[in-house]
């Protein structure tokens, strides 16, 4: 059997005796000058084509979680549904943090992964992360000893490729070596090779042209797309490691598609030490630094947008433009759509334009949309000239090369690809009004349609519909975008029309397909109280089980809860909460009646358990400790108030069957002496008491 692939090779690979017969010498000297060109290629960030910095003095390291494996293998069950889905987990037993040198370590049994998915939502810096691999490993600061080459692919690129080719020339295609260098180093230490494969999920949405072709022979010429296949499914290239990224509302396609072991890790973004690092890195100068994080973290919501990459970076940006006015523009950022619009406006104020801004906007808005219709992001200079935009001035776009035929041709794309998603929501709100309305109406019947928004369907992979609906939401915010239409001098003339619709089919998509988090999201970024009571009006209760909340979204519910106090049910089971999440929803907790909610340690709500205790509304909370938690026992809390008294009660469940659940408490008190209770001296001894019990 090959080392590449399913066969044997019907001839030797080309120069084969030549280039084995000269040992490691010329593998070495070619993977030197492989190295020498990647850091060229790799060493300088393009910031959106607005500036370039050195990596390495820009990059700040993003918070990476390593999902438990009896976590990834619950969401396998509910997303996947694959009888053999999970068996390819390396063993974990809790989530924990991750770096980036520790993706390939072994796990506790000894295992090392095959495959790595680094999932995580759009702007959490996964490009940025394997393009500082790729430079690292080139400059000998990582994985230099256990990868003795790297190739990096963009399935955004890769599917825009329609000639056929051999698995060699593929990777020659992403790199500077020859398709012989590559067969020489392939077949002398295939077991040191790791591929990096960026986007995956857009190979999940846009599928290989012959979905059932399988390549065993890497001399065998296909597409890109169903080369790539193979390859992640081990049958080319089976010794070889891979690390791909997705979004995370493609997590559950993309883990049945990999060979395993896998690992399933997840980028988050910045810690709040993280977003400090990365205001030094960005304004240098330390007067400034100070002077604009100082402002900044006391805004915590703002503070928390921050921990997402890209947002950073554009708040960032507008604050060293307006470094006069900084105050003004920090009150102006509350929603995502609010710093997009700021940036945009702030790009705007700075840029000569050679025509109207209002034409250029609805020019860049159209390419938007074509390319979210027909899901492509890059695009040829004739397809952006035809829309009457100038690719050469517009600061938007991003001009990049795409190697097509063994030449490169220039291509261009937006600054990331939520812009195409901001700018065509723009588009729709700087149309004529009955233009305008019939292109929003087609949207949100699409959204409408069953699958676009419900998370597991395959539907929902990927799909721009919904992120372009929350930008519309956040446009028809007067306030958010204000800056950017009172410089065009544009009012949007049927507001209350849209803002009714889509209040309309929000809740149309809830009631059929259960997407609360979405719907909520969407209220929050239009910031219209009046509108978010109509639309939560009818709603008791609220389920948000088993969705993961990121502390953005922490923020969306508060506002949401605070706008409707009538709602007094509320589900949070497994929704990845932490004390610092409780924190955020605290003020908007005490309104609700009866919840449920699970954290990793009970610990992390003696503060809630003190404040709730006081409310005059809660009568029936119940805690348990997240059933992925490693901790032996697992603390069940229920407490009721009835009739001015509080009672408390405990239980454990045990995760380990030899380990008796025996620790049963049971306690009464007044309601009046709850805030006087010590509850973090109690819950640290009764962890203390499970460890007796254990032993």
């Amino acid at each position: 059997m090959s080392r590449f692939g399913g066969y044997r090779w019907k001839h030797k690979p080309p120069d084969s005796d030549s280039k084995v017969a000269t040992g490691h010498k010329n593998q070495s000297d070619m993977i030197l000058q492989y190295k020498a060109s990647v850091i060229d290629k790799c060493k300088v960030a393009t910031e959106h084509n607005l500036s370039c910095v050195a990596l390495a003095t820009r990059y700040t390291e993003p918070v990476i979680i390593q999902r438990s494996k009896e976590q990834t293998e619950k969401y396998y069950r509910e997303h996947v549904r694959s009888v053999d889905a999970s068996s390819h987990l390396l063993s974990n037993d809790k989530n924990h943090s991750i770096r980036i040198d520790q993706l390939f370590s072994p796990d506790c049994d000894g295992n090392k992964p095959k495959t790595v998915i680094l999932s995580g939502d759009s702007g959490r810096g996964k490009s940025f992360t394997l393009q500082k691999i790729m430079l690292d490993w080139a400059t000998g600061e990582l994985y230099s000893e256990i990868f003795d080459v790297m190739f990096l692919f963009k399935c955004e690129e890769l599917k825009c490729i329609f000639e056929e080719m051999s698995l060699f020339e593929l990777l020659s295609w992403s790199c500077s070596l020859t398709s012989n260098e590559i067969s020489q180093i392939l077949e002398l230490t295939p077991e040191k090779v790791l591929i990096l494969i960026d986007g995956i999920d857009e190979y999940v949405s846009h599928p290989p042209s012959h979905s059932m072709l399988v390549l065993t022979n890497p001399s065998d010429r296909a597409r890109p797309m169903d080369i790539l296949r193979s390859v992640l499914k081990g049958i080319l290239l089976p010794e070889s490691f891979m690390l791909v990224t997705t979004r995370s509302v493609a997590a559950d396609a993309v883990m049945n598609l990999l060979k395993g072991p896998q690992r399933f890790t997840e980028i988050v973004g910045f810690s709040e030490r993280g977003v400090q690092e990365y205001f030094q890195k960005f304004f240098q100068d330390k007067k400034l630094f100070r002077k604009t994080y100082e402002r900044v973290k006391i805004n915590e919501s703002l503070l928390t947008a921050c921990s997402v990459p890209l947002l950073c970076w554009m708040v960032c940006f507008c604050l060293k433009k307006h470094f006069t006015d900084d105050d003004h523009v920090i009150r102006e950022l509350k929603t995502n759509t609010s710093i997009y619009v700021h940036f945009v406006s702030t790009l705007l104020e700075h840029h000569d334009q050679s025509q109207s801004v209002l034409t250029m906007l609805r020019s860049l808005g159209q390419r938007a949309e074509e390319g979210v219709k027909k899901r492509e992001g890059l695009f040829v200079e004739k397809s952006v000239t035809a829309t009457g935009l100038d690719p050469a001035t517009n600061v938007f776009l991003y001009k990049d090369s795409l190697k097509r035929n063994n030449r490169q041709v220039p291509v261009f794309k937006f600054m990331h690809l939520s812009f195409q998603e901001f700018f065509t929501a723009l588009y729709y709100v700087l149309l004529d009004k009955e233009e305008s309305w019939g292109k929003v109406t087609e949207l949100l019947n699409s959204m409408k349609l069953k699958g676009i928004i419900n998370r597991p369907s395959p539907e929902r992979r990927s799909n721009p519909i919904p992120s372009v609906v929350m930008f519309l939401c956040g446009l028809l915010n007067e306030k958010a975008s204000s800056s950017l239409f009172e410089m065009i001098k544009w009012t949007v003339p049927q507001i209350i029309k849209l803002k009714t619709n889509l209040q309309e089919s929000l809740l149309t998509v809830r009631r059929q397909h259960g997407c609360e988090l979405f719907a909520l999201r969407c209220l929050f970024e239009l910031q219209d109280e009046k509108v978010v009571r109509r639309a939560l009006g009818d709603w008791v209760s609220m389920n948000l089980h088993n969705v993961s909340l990121r502390s953005t979204d922490c923020w969306v519910l508060l506002y949401c809860l605070q706008c409707c106090p009538h709602v007094r049910y509320l589900n949070l089971m497994y929704c990845d909460l932490t004390a610092e999440k409780l924190k955020i929803l605290q003020p908007a907790l005490c309104m609700c009646k009866i919840m449920r909610l699970s954290v990793e340690h009970l610990s992390e709500v003696e503060d809630l358990i003190q404040i709730l205790g006081e409310s005059k509304i809660l009568r029936e909370l119940k805690v348990q400790e997240d059933e992925n938690s490693a901790e032996s026992p697992r603390w069940s809390l229920n407490l009721s108030i009835i009739r001015g008294d509080v009672l408390l009660s405990l239980s454990s469940s045990e995760k380990n069957p030899s380990f008796p659940a025996v620790l049963n408490i049971t306690l009464t008190c007044p309601q009046s002496e709850i805030s006087s209770t010590d509850w973090s001296l109690f819950l640290q001894r009764l962890s203390k008491t499970g460890k007796v019990a254990e032993e």
